[in-house]
């Protein structure tokens, strides 16, 4: 969306939170962006540890940065599941559109496995809109698009079979590698915000890099990851197998893991199982989802201001998915 915000000529601000700014890479995209602390999980060796995350929380500072960024020169904020911006948003009148894969839990015909309420007031109260439009694999309501996966350019687009991504950045990495090295038939390529470029043997660590990411995730036959949703809808786009351990504690990915699932398009560990893995190995291929790759519908649907009939938008953008 950036890039055809830019090739349209629409004057566009972008805020993120919920990292270090040592930890944003690739963002080239985004101009002179603006960050802040936010919010975010704490993790350790694939769980989410709610303790630690109060701790980590700083609300006093979450709450000062709401009040001291300066809203009121925007006609919307398109808002991606980002707290300060939507709370400074409400604060100031000016409308919210949350546009997210977590706004598609607001609508009772998504599968969310558990404890509904409380997780719709969770999503509501963490990052508030005037309007949501939600995210998802398939059109479970009306307010519900595809998401769109850009088309990359890649000199070796052809999928090597003895090839697997690995992205588990939530877990210990000594324990990714202990978990892979049983298996030498296979190249794995593993990113992790921990790794350093170098290969242990049928082990390749790569730091992270959008472009080699891309670039890797073209040719692999398959994908072990957590079952968070942008590498899910990329690798679903692509028809490439997947292999899921869901972060625990997190509800999102695991519903993400158990529509998947549902759906006939992932195998789901709950720990790093080798014979989870081994099964994997030997499933046949995904097919390829069309999901679209123009945003150009949705950014005349934002710019026209109608958000209140999201009827045709959802309509045209799944009408040519071939679910």
């Amino acid at each position: 969306m950036a890039s055809r915000f830019n090739d349209l000529g629409i004057d566009v601000d972008y805020v993120f939170s919920g990292r270090a700014n040592k930890d944003y890479f690739d963002m080239h995209e985004f101009s002179d962006y603006k960050t802040f602390r936010g919010l975010s999980f704490s993790t350790q060796n694939g769980q989410v540890k709610a303790l630690q995350t109060l701790k980590k929380a700083r609300v006093c500072k979450l709450v000062r940065d709401i009040k001291a960024f300066d809203v009121k020169q925007y006609d919307f904020v398109l808002n991606d599941f980002e707290p300060v911006s939507a709370w400074a948003a409400k604060r100031s009148g000016i409308p919210v559109v949350g546009i997210s894969h977590q706004a598609a839990f607001l609508s009772d015909s998504v599968p969310m496995f558990g404890r509904g309420i409380l997780r719709k007031s969770l999503i509501k109260n963490y990052a508030p809109a005037n309007t949501y439009l939600g995210v998802h694999w398939q059109p479970f309501a009306h307010n519900i698009i595809p998401p769109f996966i850009a088309n990359h350019e890649h000199g070796n687009p052809v999928a090597v079979m003895n090839k697997v991504l690995v992205y588990l950045p939530f877990e210990n990495l000594d324990s990714i590698i202990d978990y892979l090295k049983d298996f030498p038939e296979k190249e794995f390529y593993c990113y992790h915000p921990h790794a350093q470029d170098k290969s242990i043997g049928h082990i390749h660590l790569r730091s992270p890099s959008r472009t080699g990411f891309l670039n890797d995730l073209a040719n692999t036959s398959g994908v072990i990851g957590n079952a968070g949703f942008e590498l899910a809808s990329e690798a679903l786009k692509l028809g490439k197998k997947l292999l899921l351990k869901p972060l625990d504690g997190q509800f999102e990915q695991g519903a993400n893991a158990q529509t998947l699932l549902a759906m006939g398009m992932a195998h789901v560990m709950n720990y790093l199982n080798p014979q989870a893995l081994d099964d994997w190995n030997s499933a046949p291929q995904n097919k390829q989802i069309n999901y679209p790759s123009d945003p150009a519908p949705l950014i005349d649907w934002l710019l026209k201001k109608q958000w209140g009939n999201t009827q045709s938008l959802h309509s045209g953008l799944w009408g040519s998915v071939n679910l």
